[in-house]
């Protein structure tokens, strides 16, 4: 009993580093690279383009449509390779609910990351360096409140990605990612001005990490990855538990939809 710990684990890391793993890895970096590219780089351009960006209602629309067609389109050209996570916080609910192993996880993490922060070293290189934009919180708020309002937020988008998922729901197809933007869309316009609207921390960590300031940096991770982890408990456990699908095979989810 003893040794069978260490060698479940050996086993799990082997998996995370075959030649279909890297694949998944590679897609992952692409899709992040490609969704926060667009994001950052249309509050980039809707601040360039307006002389108070902040204060313009207009802005927020251009950024929670960019978030829409990013996200959709990311996850469209990734979700049958690996997944279309495009986001650490859904890497880390199906990691908390056992779609993936937490080697696999933490290689996921790493594309992301990586992939954001490339992004917006691009955008500050391609732009002659002008600043990116980072996700802050309103002045009147307070972290703890950005940390919920994120975490709910977040909770809504993983969980559509969960029902986008759902082979029980018949040939999905376009459809789905279309849903996890029109999520994401409407996160960012309900409080773009109160936490910037962020549910992604590869994506807010990536901003700052090149603009160099990261206050506030734990509201954007500790909100979105309590979120992705109780939207996933709650569809797989509570609201469209399967309990004669699962004890007829456990890897239920494992290879088909989005977020797997």
């Amino acid at each position: 009993m003893r040794g069978m710990a260490p060698t479940a684990l050996m086993s799990r890391f082997g998996e995370s580093v075959t030649a279909n793993a890297f694949r998944s890895y590679l897609a992952e970096f692409i899709s992040t690279f490609f969704y926060v590219l667009a994001v950052v780089g249309s509050a980039m351009s809707s601040r360039k383009m307006l002389p108070d960006a902040a204060v313009e209602p207009s802005s927020l629309v251009v950024v929670a449509m960019c978030n829409t067609l990013a996200l959709a389109t990311a996850v469209y050209i990734s979700a049958s390779i690996s997944g279309g996570h495009v986001n650490p916080a859904v890497t880390f609910g199906k990691a908390v609910g056992g779609h993936i192993s937490v080697p696999t996880a933490l290689f996921y993490w790493t594309a992301q990351m990586l992939a954001s922060v490339m992004a917006s070293v691009l955008l500050k290189a391609a732009t002659a360096g002008q600043a990116v934009p980072t996700f802050r919180i309103a002045g009147e708020m307070t972290g703890f409140g950005a940390s919920v309002l994120e975490a709910f937020l977040t909770f809504a988008l993983v969980y559509t990605i969960y029902a986008a998922g759902d082979p029980r729901h018949g040939q999905i197809g376009a459809i789905g990612p279309i849903a996890i933007g029109f999520a994401a869309g409407a996160g960012v316009l309900a409080s773009g001005p109160f936490s910037g609207g962020s549910m992604n921390p590869a994506c807010s960590f990536g901003s700052a990490l090149v603009a160099g300031t990261f206050k506030n940096q734990a509201v954007y991770w500790v909100g979105p990855l309590i979120g992705a982890a109780v939207a996933g408990l709650l569809y797989d456990n509570l609201v469209f538990a399967s309990p004669a699908a699962a004890a007829a095979d456990p890897s239920r989810g494992m290879s088909a939809g989005f977020g797997v």
